[in-house]
């Protein structure tokens, strides 16, 4: 794999849309109080367990992780190919975020008794990420 080549411009701005689509998917009008009801969480009792700065500091490396190997990924696929635009990106990271990500953690939900909801809820972001990021990867390097 590379990042010869690669427009760092693309990768913040793939940072900045998953940062921003994860806060949008998970706001407290969208997806949490859905997420929380079918996890079977009070959101009540949920209060001062969970440290926000840890968080957000997990969130933001393994976001910044995650675009910068989608990166890689797109721009070695890229140089092999020179007609590789973002559609065939967003194919990629469709395909990297549906069955890489996604299909293992099915069973992890499953097993774990959080069933179908829970799973889509969490997984549908990571691959509307993953495929908007990838085809901006392509599409602008």
């Amino acid at each position: 794999m590379t990042l010869h080549g690669l427009n760092y411009w693309a990768v913040l701005i793939g940072i900045i849309f998953t940062f921003a689509s994860g806060a949008t998917w998970f706001g407290p009008k969208t997806f949490y109080p859905k997420w929380m009801a079918a996890m079977g969480i009070n959101p009540a009792d949920n209060i001062g367990k969970v440290k926000p700065s840890q968080v957000f500091s997990a969130l933001v490396v393994a976001i910044v992780l995650q675009v910068f190997v989608i990166a890689a990924i797109i721009t070695t696929l890229k140089h092999g190919n020179s007609e590789f635009g973002a559609a065939d990106g967003a194919i990629v990271g469709f395909l990297l975020g549906a069955v890489i990500c996604a299909m293992p953690n099915l069973s992890h939900r499953m097993f774990a008794g959080n069933g179908f909801k829970v799973w889509l809820i969490e997984n549908g972001n990571d691959i509307l990420n993953m495929t908007v990021v990838a085809a901006i990867i392509a599409g602008l390097n």
